[in-house]
């Protein structure tokens, strides 16, 4: 089945793709906010309605929280496994948006057009590039080329408690052959990306106490230990004058970044001191010996994220603390082990401790990093059909960030992910005046159309 129709069709219904994505796009349905859980059944219940008018068998499926939405259409093979969210972010703050976040509208911009509206972007937008794409396949040609089973969440923004429980109840229904995530972005505006690796996180929290009591600078000063000190000194020596963390056994499991890979990313020629100045800064930290694509995208970090200590209202009090912590985050790639490298950290801070001063430590959870396996000839295919949309080649990219449903699916359903989106860094997910440009949403629908031709071909 050609794939040249169906692109014709879609080009010819993008006002009636409007029209469906501005109705979804008014449903409020933030999962964080209890007062909107009305809301976000009525989503769930407007996707099972339009996956039904595809020709799919689709229902909502209740959860302790936000209902999931499974719908299955086609036959034969690959088996292809959908997932997107059709929850928002809450879109507070109101008064900077320019209009009414649940509202949406198509807007002139001196960038081109854009879909604005919370939810345009993360998710709803990127959710109905491939529901679109299906939609004009059957329109063309009757019938889908492969089996696809969509699977839709309503509590991606507020930590999907329900998605492991349900995947491990469902497995045998959702395993496929490969699952298609749409809620990532391009590389830049015209170049598509397919991510293939995303890092994974350890949170830590480190108490230290010292006296049984805040103390008199003047009185005890010079003779009782300070725990801001002993902390201070203990998160600088999280990492040598290189950059390198310095936990024992931190970089067991990282592996190199692959020659044709790092040729990809060399080819980008990544600017660095642009990417930083619009954050007011001027010089690379982390890793001095790798690139900066890497130490974004391939390498593992350590970041202190805050200290409290002592006091720090208004005025001056001139107090030696009892107490003083921080929190710490450590981003994984390749084999780390959250769990070792726990334990390197806590022997880290353990062996810098003086006497009378000891350390709790209330947090230590995390997740591996995820790493998609890209010697599967549909990744290669996949890659191929964006170029062709885009006419830019598409490159295997990483993300320094971490989207924990990639890792679950390969741990629970034994099913690799295959991350595609097209969001743009401009975007303002979970900002206000969130948009999605219409150029990602009807070339997005078309990348999806070519990926479906290049994953059945023969």
């Amino acid at each position: 089945m050609s794939a040249d129709p169906v692109l014709a069709r879609l080009d010819a219904d993008l006002p009636q793709a409007l029209e469906r994505l501005m109705t979804f796009l008014a449903i409020p349905s933030i999962s964080t906010d209890p007062a909107y859980a009305a809301d976000c059944d009525r989503a769930a219940d407007w996707l099972v309605a339009d996956l039904k008018r595809l020709g799919a068998t689709a229902e909502k499926r209740a959860t302790p929280g936000h209902p999931m939405v499974v719908g299955h259409i086609g036959e034969g093979a690959p088996h292809l496994l959908f997932y997107g969210h059709y929850d928002v972010q809450p879109a507070d703050p109101l008064e900077l948006w320019h209009r009414d976040p649940f509202d949406p509208a198509v807007e002139d911009t001196p960038a081109g057009r854009v879909i604005r509206g919370r939810g345009a972007a993360d998710d709803k937008g990127q959710l109905m590039t491939f529901v679109e794409a299906c939609r004009a396949w059957i329109a063309e040609h009757g019938a889908l080329p492969c089996r696809i089973t969509f699977f839709f969440e309503g509590e991606e923004e507020s930590g999907s408690p329900s998605l492991v429980p349900f995947l491990r109840e469902n497995a045998d229904e959702l395993a496929a052959d490969l699952a298609l995530v749409c809620d990532t972005g391009m590389y830049d505006r015209k170049t598509p990306s397919i991510v293939t690796q995303l890092r994974g996180m350890l949170r830590e929290e480190v108490v230290l106490r010292g006296a049984s009591r805040d103390l008199h600078s003047g009185l005890y000063g010079g003779l009782a230990v300070n725990p801001i000190h002993v902390l201070s000194r203990v998160l600088a020596d999280l990492h040598d004058d290189t950059g390198r963390v310095t936990l024992e056994g931190f970089y067991d499991g990282v592996a190199e970044t692959p020659p044709e890979v790092r040729a990809q990313w060399d080819a980008l020629a990544f600017d660095a001191e642009g990417f930083l100045g619009r954050v007011g800064l001027s010089q690379g930290a982390g890793e001095q010996d790798r690139t900066a694509l890497e130490r974004l995208w391939a390498r593992p970090t350590a970041e202190v994220n805050g200290i409290e200590g002592g006091y720090t209202g208004a005025g001056f009090k001139t107090v030696l603390p009892a107490e003083a912590r921080a929190k710490v985050s450590f981003r994984l790639v390749g084999e780390q082990d959250p769990e070792a490298i726990h334990r390197a950290f806590v022997d880290h801070v353990e062996r810098r401790l003086p006497p009378d001063v000891t350390a709790e430590f209330p947090m230590g959870d995390g997740a591996p990093a995820t790493r998609m396996d890209v010697s599967r000839p549909a990744f290669e295919a996949a890659r191929a059909a964006l170029s062709a949309e885009w006419e830019t080649e598409a490159v295997f990219a990483g993300v320094g960030g971490s989207i924990p449903v990639a890792g679950y699916f390969q741990s629970v359903l034994g099913t690799e992910p295959m991350l595609i989106g097209f969001g743009r860094d401009d975007d303002a997910l979970h900002s206000p005046n969130e948009k999605y440009d219409l150029e990602s949403f009807h070339k997005g629908a078309r990348s999806w159309v070519r990926i479906l031709e290049a994953l059945t071909r023969g």
